[in-house]
């Protein structure tokens, strides 16, 4: 059943024995089962198990509603939390900021940088970055090239801007990768047309530890990459994976080296394939969204991750040309790969043979999907760009429709787990929805 959220709040929070704050507080640090530090969540899988004693809500109505936070500006990143604070990244007044906000939704402080890129596509911004920790410090970078460490405090423990560094980005839309940690760096990757690299940051001083070229010839647009790099553990090795340009290339965590190579995405030479779902990887396989789902043209690709050098014409395990994904990257879900669809289809496949397991649907619109889901116990969380948000219900090979409901405003950022709840960030609002 369709809900105007915001309807019901305003007469909601009128009730003056109603009132948002202390009453609603998320749960204690020690019933959250885990600290949720990049934007995908542990494992990258966009995904995380049942809470113990408590389930997470089959709806985002006001009866689930905890708090509401307000924005100072339009962000499209996803917050992320550790230690019971969530940080997130906005903008507020045109300068690139950092939040923190609390368990009960208030906010405890923020810190400014300098001016902000502001985004040109409708669903954009200079915020769509992610946040990522360790639990000592947060790393952030914003579309104007600022990058820097912060303090869990919000204190500036270093500050660099890779724009002045290195020229400004040619991406067609928005930049849209996010960095990562891998035990000694924070890792940033640069797809576009002109001179492309992966680079790593000592994470106490910002300096550059090493930083590699990673240049491919490809069809227009298609060398423009959005995805975010993932560090795995490769022949034993920490080492870190990247997804664009029609290539994943492995490259070691300690010196950028790269070890692994496989293309051939692209053989009949499309143009506009720009890479922006990023890739799961379950028991050694990568799992790749590529083509333009969003206009018919999906491709799902199985990759082997073996061997060294370059390994195309053995490491395609398996590709999928009827199903796939644009902008929403996968999850991961019992040992399947379940696919948001930018219209709306859901699809759980085998990430070892393509194969699908089961499939269901949210109701059609002409609005798409760009936030990536989150799987939460057995629920799905779907939000759609025009802050319709949907949850479904996974069991078994059997998927259910539980919800739908209009938080309206767009929803372009990931909803995360808080708890035993479930955040999700609007351009406007920052929500918090629990049983």
């Amino acid at each position: 059943m369709k809900r105007s959220l915001l309807k019901l709040l305003r007469a909601w929070t009128c009730a003056p024995a109603l009132c948002l704050g202390s009453a609603f507080l998320a749960p204690a640090r020690a019933e959250d089962p885990t600290d949720w530090t990049s934007w995908r969540g542990p494992n990258d899988f966009g995904a995380v198990g049942a809470v113990a004693n408590a389930g997470f809500p089959d709806a985002v109505t006001k009866d689930q509603l905890r708090w509401s936070a307000p924005l100072p500006g339009k962000g499209c990143s996803t917050p992320i939390h550790f230690g019971g604070k969530i940080y997130l990244t906005a903008p507020e007044n045109g300068v690139d900021s950092v939040l923190c906000i609390g368990q009960n939704g208030k906010h405890q402080w923020r810190t400014l940088f300098e001016q902000e890129d502001a985004g040109k596509h409708r669903n954009g911004s200079g915020c769509n970055a992610s946040p990522v920790s360790d639990g000592k410090s947060l790393f952030v970078y914003f579309k104007s090239g600022t990058f820097a460490a912060l303090g869990l405090d919000g204190t500036v423990l270093w500050q660099t801007n890779l724009v002045k560094t290195y020229g400004k980005d040619t991406l067609y839309w928005d930049h849209g990768t996010s960095p990562v940690l891998t035990r000694k760096h924070v890792i940033m990757a640069r797809m576009h047309q002109g001179e492309s690299w992966l680079a790593a940051f000592d994470k106490q001083t910002g300096e550059v530890a090493w930083k590699v070229a990673r240049n491919y010839q490809v069809p227009t647009e298609c060398d423009h990459g959005y995805s975010t790099p993932l560090v795995i553990d490769y022949q034993g090795k920490e080492s870190i994976l990247v997804w664009g340009a029609e290539h994943v290339t492995i490259h070691d965590a300690a010196d950028g080296k790269l070890v692994w190579s496989c293309g051939n995405f692209n053989p009949d030479g499309a143009q506009l394939w720009p890479a922006i779902a990023t890739p799961v990887v379950i028991d050694q396989t990568a799992v790749i969204a590529y083509g333009r789902n969003d206009r018919g043209i999906p491709r799902l690709y199985g990759i082997r991750l073996n061997g060294t050098g370059d390994t195309t014409s053995t490491s395609h395990a398996w590709k999928r040309d009827d199903v796939g994904t644009f902008v929403p990257s996968p999850a991961v879900h019992h040992g399947k790969v379940v696919l948001v669809r930018d219209h709306g289809e859901v699809e759980a496949l085998d990430p070892a043979t393509g194969k699908t397991a089961w499939k269901g649907e949210f109701p059609k619109s002409r609005a798409n999907f760009y936030s990536s889901p989150l799987i939460a116990g057995d629920k799905l969380y779907a939000p759609r760009e025009d802050g319709v948000v949907f949850v479904g219900k996974i069991d078994g090979d059997r998927f259910t429709v539980l919800s739908e409901t209009n938080l309206e405003q767009p929803v372009i950022g990931s909803p995360i787990p808080f708890g035993s709840g479930v955040l999700i960030r609007g351009e406007n609002d920052l929500f918090y929805f629990a049983n």
